[in-house]
């Protein structure tokens, strides 16, 4: 398998799943969740993807502070309908790293690891997302803006040419080569494209 080489840089996500600490899935329940792996479920790699899993990481750093993020344990609000534009696509992500489902998810075993309704949308809230610890009742709003780091230039006539299945070989190379680069961009100045504020 060959991807861009900064996918391996990211830096994973430590998490605690004790549902598959029950069931024998991994020892202790621990695991990491990195950038290759919500990639391999959404199948691509672009700036939504990245800042779904950004959002979720800084969220989780002020959540559980030096801990394993404890999968099952975290509620997420989203301001937008599910139905609108890539919320899903984001939700799917944030539902991949924390385990927080809608209606969908796992029911549980005896009344305990239940993994729906941790997950809303059409919140009442001012952020792209509300990160909320179950277990402790703290939460923090999150604000993902990517447009800090720009295409370059050249992106848009090249993906013109690609979908009215104009372009070459070399040109359909370089627009996925410099699509990455802005992805890469955009984990380089997390600082400039995330928010994280404390409630």
């Amino acid at each position: 398998m060959s991807d861009p080489k900064f996918f391996d840089d990211v830096t994973a996500i430590e998490v605690v799943d004790p549902i598959a600490a029950v069931l024998g899935a991994f020892e202790n329940g621990e695991y990491e969740i990195n950038y290759v792996d919500v990639v391999k479920s959404a199948g691509h790699s672009c700036p939504t993807v990245a800042g779904a899993y950004l959002i979720t990481s800084e969220a989780m750093k002020v959540l559980y502070p030096n801990e394993r993020v404890i999968r099952g344990d975290v509620d997420v609000a989203f301001k937008e309908e599910l139905e609108d534009g890539v919320a899903g696509v984001i939700g799917n992500v944030v539902s991949h790293i924390t385990g927080a489902t809608d209606k969908s998810g796992f029911k549980g075993l005896g009344g305990k690891f239940a993994r729906h309704s941790l997950m809303h949308f059409d919140a009442d809230i001012n952020s792209s997302a509300r990160f909320t610890r179950v277990s402790s009742g703290k939460s923090v709003d999150v604000n993902y803006n990517p447009n800090s780091v720009p295409a370059d230039p050249q992106m848009m006539p090249l993906m013109q040419k690609i979908l009215s299945s104009q372009a070459s070989v070399d040109e359909k190379k370089l627009f996925g080569e410099l699509w990455q680069e802005r992805v890469k961009r955009i984990f380089e100045n997390v600082d400039k494209v995330i928010t994280v504020t404390e409630i």
